[in-house]
């Protein structure tokens, strides 16, 4: 009997929806305090997104500390507690193979801190308020005799 050819869509979509258990599974870990780490038990850990491989073996687990604070220190802390993260999933989850996860700094809010300051410069407001003002403006039409 053959089986039915997976569509690249209906991969990805299963790639997303793991990867979104997966991050379920660790932030519910994290909020339990199941891992038994000081560093982890006093900070609080976001955990923002999770990035699977196509082959769901491999998982990028981008983390935010509450008010970013001690990054690096929580950062290693998770990845001393990598091993348990990655035996928690595979058996909560019932996937073929355990992913390896690999904890990384989520810096979108960063990015986004960024773009926000660059925007809030008085260059470029003058310049958004020039660039609206003349779309604002009606084009002269010509009359027609």
């Amino acid at each position: 009997m053959a089986r039915n050819p997976s569509t690249p869509e209906q991969h990805s979509v299963r790639v997303l929806k793991v990867g979104e258990q997966v991050r379920h599974v660790i932030s519910e870990i994290l909020t339990r305090q199941q891992v038994h780490d000081a560093t982890l038990s006093t900070h609080t850990v976001s955990v923002t997104e999770v990035r699977m491989t196509p082959d769901l073996r491999q998982a990028a687990v981008f983390v935010k500390s509450l008010l970013g604070e001690d990054e690096e220190v929580v950062l290693k802390a998770l990845r001393t507690n990598t091993a348990y993260f990655q035996r928690e999933v595979a058996q909560r989850l019932k996937l073929k193979f355990a992913a390896k996860i690999q904890f990384r700094a989520d810096e979108t809010f960063d990015e986004a801190s960024r773009i926000d300051a660059l925007l809030s410069d008085p260059r470029v407001k003058r310049d958004l308020a020039a660039q609206s003002e003349a779309e604002a403006e009606p084009d002269a039409e010509p009359e027609d005799d």
